[in-house]
C-alpha cells in the first residue's frame, strides 16, 4: 500500500477490526486492500491519556480507530448513562490506554450533547451540495453527508420543523456548528432524553447583566444556575459557555453553567491525546502551528501525515484527526495528522464480494475498504456491521481514495449508509479520473466506458480529455450501469473541486 497506509497507525486500525461488532475475523499478512501487505503489530502500549472523537462502532466502543473495552457506563447528565444508549456519530471523550493492536481499556467514557432543543430547518437537504442548515436555540448547524442522522432522514428534514433534537458536533471558525450526529426524539428513544423541556445551549456570552445574558439570539436567565467548572464571577462578554436548563416562554432558565465543549479536550492525567475536529486556524509556516477545537497544534519534522500532502493542506474547516502529546503550555505536538474528510462518493448496490476477514467489498466495480473508523448506519437506530451489508440494498458510501502498493485504487470508507431500497442496477460515483484512453475512463479504480449515448454535462469529451492529457486528475460525477460485460457511462459531469 501507499506510505500512509503502511504506517503503524493505519495498519493497526485494520488489524483492530478483528475484535468488535464490525469484526471481520483474523486479518492475514496479505489481507490488505489492493493486494498490499499488512504488517501485524506487536501489541505494545501506544498511548495513555484521552481520546476524543465520534463513535464509529460497538464491541465495546470504537473511537478514533481504537476499540475500547468499558464497564458499559457513560458519564454524563443528558439522559445517556449506558453504552447501549450511544449511537454512532456521537462525540465521546474516553480516558484510558490504547495499544498497538487497536484495542484499548477505558477508565471513563463521557458524553455530552453540544445542543439540545427544538429544530428549525433553514435550508433543506440539497442533493447536489449534500448539505442542509438548521437552527437549534438560534445556533446555526451545518449538516453534511458525513453527519449521522437518526429518527429521520436528511431528505425529510423539513418535515420535522419544531421537533426536539440533540446534536453532537464541533464549533466552526465563524461560530456555527458542524454536526457529527443529529438525533430526533421519538417514541423509540424518548427515554434517552432528559425531561421534555430540558434544553442545552452553548456559545459566546453577550449583553451580560446581573441575572441575564444572551447567547446568539437566545436570552438566558442564570439567577438560579449552579456553576460547574467555573464561578459566576468568571462570566463575561465573549466567554464561551454551555448552559443547561428549561424554557420558560422564550427565556432559557439556566440550571447549570459550565465551560463549553472545549473542556472535553483539556489534558487529563497523562500527556497523550487523540482528537478529531475541523481546523479553525490554518497552518502558519511562521509559527509551525494550527488550531483545532481551541488547541494549538505544533507540526514538526517528525509529524506524519495521512491523506494530506503536508502542513499546507491544513486549511480552515477540513476535518482532521490529531495524535500527539500535550506540552506544558497546553499545546499539542502532533505525531500524526490524518484527514477525516471524504473526497470521494459511491452510490448503488448490492454489496458484492464481501470479504469479512479483509474488511472489503465491491459496489459498482469499486473496491471498498472498511476500517474501525468506518461508520455503518441506516435510517433506523440499529447498530450495523459489515455482515449486515449482505442484504440486497442500495448503499451510499463516503470515503477517501487510496492507492495500493500495486497501483490499484480503492475507497477507504468513512461512512456507509444502508438504504431501504432494493438495488436498481444504476450506480453513481464521484472521484478523480486516473486514466482516459479512447472510450475508457477510470475513476476510483473502475473502468467506465463511453458509448454513443453518453451525456457529457457542462464539459465536452475533448475538453475532459485535454485536462487528463495535461496531467490533471479532474474530479467528476459519473452515472453508469452494467451493460453486457462492462460498465457504461450514462452521464458524466465535471465536479466542482473544493480543493482548488
Amino acid at each position: 500500500m501507499e506510505r500512509s497506509i503502511m504506517k503503524r497507525h493505519i495498519r493497526n486500525r485494520v488489524i483492530g477490526l478483528a475484535a468488535g461488532t464490525v469484526a471481520f475475523g483474523v486479518i492475514s499478512a496479505c489481507g490488505g486492500a489492493g493486494g498490499g501487505g499488512l504488517d501485524v503489530a506487536d501489541g505494545g502500549i501506544r498511548g495513555t491519556g484521552s481520546s476524543v472523537g465520534p463513535v464509529s462502532g460497538f464491541g465495546s466502543v470504537f473511537v478514533n480507530g481504537v476499540e475500547f473495552s468499558t464497564d458499559r457506563t457513560v458519564v454524563g447528565d443528558d439522559g445517556i448513562n449506558q453504552e447501549s444508549r450511544l449511537v454512532v456519530g456521537m462525540i465521546l471523550r474516553v480516558d484510558g490506554e490504547w495499544r498497538e493492536t487497536g484495542l484499548g481499556d477505558a477508565e471513563t467514557v463521557e458524553y455530552d450533547d453540544t445542543l439540545r432543543g427544538t429544530m428549525q430547518v433553514l435550508s433543506p437537504w440539497d442533493v447536489v451540495s449534500k448539505t442542509a442548515t438548521v437552527q437549534i436555540l438560534g445556533q446555526t448547524v451545518r449538516i453534511d453527508s458525513q453527519t449521522v442522522v437518526k429518527g429521520m432522514t436528511v431528505e425529510t428534514l423539513d418535515n420535522f420543523n419544531d421537533e426536539f433534537v440533540r446534536m453532537s458536533g464541533w464549533r466552526l471558525p465563524n461560530g456555527e456548528f458542524r454536526a457529527s450526529y443529529l438525533g430526533l426524539r421519538t417514541q423509540n428513544n424518548s427515554d434517552d432524553f432528559d425531561s421534555l423541556n430540558a434544553v442545552e445551549l452553548e456559545g459566546n456570552i453577550s449583553g451580560l447583566t446581573g441575572t441575564e445574558f444572551m447567547i446568539g439570539s437566545q436570552l438566558v436567565n442564570y439567577s438560579g444556575a449552579t456553576p460547574d467548572g467555573l464561578t459566576l464571577a468568571d462570566l463575561s462578554d465573549g466567554n464561551a459557555v454551555e448552559v443547561e436548563g428549561s424554557l420558560s416562554g422564550t427565556t432559557l432558565m439556566a440550571q447549570e453553567i459550565r465551560p463549553d465543549d472545549s473542556r472535553r479536550y483539556v489534558q487529563g492525567t497523562d500527556d497523550d491525546i487523540e482528537f478529531v475536529g475541523p481546523v479553525s486556524s490554518a497552518y502558519s509556516q511562521s509559527t509551525g502551528t494550527f488550531t483545532v477545537n481551541g488547541i494549538t497544534v505544533r507540526v514538526t519534522g517528525d509529524t506524519e501525515f495521512d491523506g494530506l500532502s503536508g502542513p499546507a493542506d491544513l486549511v480552515q474547516r477540513i476535518l482532521v484527526q490529531v495524535e500527539g502529546d500535550f506540552e506544558s503550555d497546553g499545546s499539542v505536538t502532533a505525531e500524526e495528522i490524518e484527514l477525516r474528510e471524504a473526497d470521494s462518493e459511491l452510490e448503488g448496490g448490492p454489496a458484492q464480494e464481501i470479504d469479512l476477514s479483509a474488511g472489503q467489498f465491491r459496489v459498482g466495480g469499486a473496491l471498498v475498504q472498511v476500517t474501525p473508523l468506518t461508520i455503518i448506519t441506516d435510517d433506523d437506530e440499529a447498530r450495523l456491521s459489515l455482515s449486515d451489508l449482505a442484504l440486497p440494498r442500495e448503499l451510499e458510501i463516503e470515503g477517501i481514495e487510496r492507492v495500493g502498493s500495486d497501483g490499484s485504487i480503492y475507497l477507504e470508507a468513512l461512512k456507509i449508509e444502508r438504504d431501504d431500497e432494493s438495488p436498481d442496477g444504476e450506480f453513481e460515483l464521484t472521484g478523480r479520473i486516473s486514466e482516459m484512453v479512447n472510450d475508457r475512463i477510470q475513476v476510483l479504480g473502475v473502468d467506465l466506458h463511453i458509448s454513443q449515448d453518453t451525456d457529457f454535462d457542462q464539459i465536452s469529451r475533448n475538453e475532459l480529455q485535454g485536462l487528463v492529457d495535461a496531467g490533471q486528475r479532474p474530479k467528476v460525477e459519473v452515472e453508469y450501469e452494467f451493460v453486457g460485460t462492462r460498465y457504461v457511462i450514462d452521464e458524466i459531469e465535471l465536479e466542482e473541486d473544493d480543493d482548488d
